[in-house]
């Protein structure tokens, strides 16, 4: 679970900062603050995702953390301007969230019958 959350995040990460950069400049060639504020949010969402997806591999605690911030920051700049997609990163980052919760669990040996 540790490798399809922390590819998935790399990926995603891309998407978002693409799309991010497409939105801040329309923002600002159209002189929309809001939405220029949400692409700079949206920047950040996409470096959390990168961040993110780096730690899943070896600390998917840290990255649960952080994907949770993610999550929380996509949603709140969603709900609050104009660049509506990031309430759905937003969501995807709450998802891959709970995957690094399932892949930062240890499992427990099972007893050996003797």
């Amino acid at each position: 679970m540790k490798v399809a959350s922390g590819i998935l995040s790399l990926v995603l990460s891309l998407v978002i900062f693409l799309q991010s950069c497409t939105v801040s400049m329309g923002g600002a060639i159209l002189a929309e603050e809001g939405t220029q504020q949400g692409g700079a949010v949206g920047l950040l969402v996409a470096f959390l995702f990168l961040v993110g997806g780096a730690f899943a591999f070896g600390v998917p605690k840290v990255s649960l953390v952080v994907m949770a911030l993610a999550g929380l920051l996509g949603m709140a700049a969603g709900a609050t301007t104009p660049y509506k997609d990031l309430t759905i990163w937003g969501g995807v980052a709450l998802a891959l969230a709970v995957l690094n919760l399932f892949a930062g669990r240890k499992r427990k040996d099972s007893p050996s019958q003797t």
